[in-house]
């Protein structure tokens, strides 16, 4: 077998390892479902991040201010909705969650245009100084939401028809996360389509390659990469309502708490690889939650031991990005 395909056999397989630990096999499918689920959360997360450095080579270490911003904008926007979310049907509950998302994506997506001009711009090319400058950018970000929406935590409940669990034989999976499985694969799809399929994503790809050819032939690579920071910001948002609906409650420091995993998925996958980000969110997601089961306690640094695993067997990580 190819070694590029190496890496897509180790979810079925951590799969499959834990099935004779966890025993039971509905048990087992209940937690493969909901370890999946959070996997591709934690995907569209770490998404637009791992888009933002594999394009633009910039850390952005504020990106955890856009998922908190991302998930308050969704708090915002249901609340005037919340009696109609609560009795709605499942079709009416989605139709009623793209405004929801849409306005967390778009707000979040501005805010990253002003965060790319006046934090990011200065820094192009400068990795310390980006880590430096982007985390205090986030700092002053969750001061920001704490001044507007207070510090307390706040509930963000489930839409009515999105709460409970279907039965499959005896295994008990939840609806949100078949919905979250769903978004994320969408999100996935997406992106190979656009990176891969489009003339847009060809001139990103190219600029990144040799910036200074594709600008002789009249394309603007700056604004094409200033386009790429928005969707990567748009991409947080969306990740932050997803989360916020994942843990039913929001913080101001909810992002920064995220980014641990986020920068795990992404250095497990490749910094900047989306295939790779892809792999890892779920074997991350997986790892969570088998161990979370089986031994609670190692549940709090798993993802630091699969991480360590992975890197001793391929140091760049599972899709190493060729120009890093």
């Amino acid at each position: 077998m190819n070694r590029a395909h190496l890496p897509l056999i180790l979810v079925p397989a951590l799969a499959l390892l834990a099935l004779p630990l966890v025993g039971s096999l509905p048990s087992w499918a209940t937690l493969t479902i909901a370890g999946l689920a959070m996997g591709m959360i934690i995907f569209v997360i770490a998404s637009g991040l791992t888009l933002i450095f594999g394009l633009m080579d910039v850390l952005n270490f504020g990106h955890g201010a856009f998922i908190s911003l991302g998930a308050y904008v969704a708090m915002a926007v249901m609340l005037p909705m919340a009696g109609s979310l609560e009795t709605a049907s499942f079709a009416a509950t989605l139709a009623m969650l793209v405004p929801v998302t849409l306005a967390a994506m778009a707000v979040t997506g501005a805010i990253g245009l002003a965060f790319e001009r006046v934090i990011i711009r200065p820094v192009y090319g400068q990795h310390l100084k980006q880590i430096l400058i982007t985390m205090g950018g986030m700092i002053v970000a969750e001061e920001l939401i704490k001044a507007i929406w207070g510090p307390q935590q706040i509930p963000l409940n489930l839409p009515g028809s999105l709460k409970g669990s279907l039965l499959v034989g005896e295994a008990a999976i939840e609806k949100y996360r078949l919905l979250a499985v769903g978004i994320g694969l969408a999100v996935f799809l997406a992106m190979l389509w656009t990176l891969n399929r489009t003339k847009i994503g060809l001139l990103i790809r190219a600029g990144v390659q040799d910036r200074e050819m594709v600008e002789s032939l009249g394309y603007r690579i700056r604004t094409l990469f200033v386009g790429v920071f928005v969707a990567g910001s748009a991409l947080a948002g969306l990740g932050g309502v997803l989360w916020g609906l994942y843990q039913q409650n929001i913080t101001a420091a909810m992002g920064a708490q995220v980014n641990v995993l986020i920068f795990i998925v992404i250095i497990i996958g490749g910094l900047g690889s989306t295939a790779g980000c892809f792999v890892g969110a779920l074997l991350v997601g997986l790892m969570a939650n088998y161990t979370g089961f089986l031994a609670p306690k190692v549940a709090l640094f798993s993802n630091i031991l699969l991480m360590t695993a992975i890197l001793l067997w391929r140091p760049q990580g599972l899709y190493p990005v060729a120009n890093r």
